[in-house]
């Protein structure tokens, strides 16, 4: 059986390039072999990959060029702790979601390309959900709101 080369860039930058740490992020993406799940944001399908190790939450989306409309990131914690994002080496803008256990939006922020500046949950949580750009704000999906999938608690 043949392996694929992993040197191979499957999302190039904008130039159609593909630079060294591209590379080398396609090769650590492939390694985790990202869980996907499915989420909703009332009507509104997102399809998550789901980083669950340090590993994972540590690489996130950095040095991805492109994400598409639907997709995300969820980031599970193993425990609830005020959580703080930045978006080093992350060429891509995102929108960011900080989730109580049911899947209930705490806050929501627009991060952009390559800020040090860090956002913050503000409030102990385990669940972050990144997504394009102005993503919720495009959806119409604001703080109180609910995130519904697989991995929350549902509450009666």
């Amino acid at each position: 059986m043949r392996r694929p080369l992993l040197g191979t860039c499957t999302s190039p930058g904008q130039d159609g390039r593909c630079f060294p740490h591209h590379r080398l992020t396609h090769r650590l993406h492939a390694a985790m072999n990202l869980v996907r799940m499915q989420l909703a944001a009332g009507d509104h399908a997102i399809d998550a990959r789901v980083a669950r190790t340090d590993e994972q939450r540590a690489l996130g989306l950095m040095h991805r060029v492109e994400l598409g409309p639907n997709e995300g990131m969820l980031f599970m914690c193993d425990e609830a702790a005020v959580q703080n994002f930045w978006m080093k080496d992350t060429p891509v803008a995102l929108s960011i979601a900080f989730l109580e256990e049911d899947g209930t939006i705490l806050h929501l922020d627009d991060l952009e390309p390559f800020s040090l500046e860090s956002c913050s949950s503000e409030h102990a949580v385990r669940y972050i959900l990144e997504v394009p750009h102005g993503w919720f704000a495009e959806h119409g999906i604001r703080k109180g709101d609910r995130i519904t999938g697989p991995v929350f608690a549902v509450t009666a």
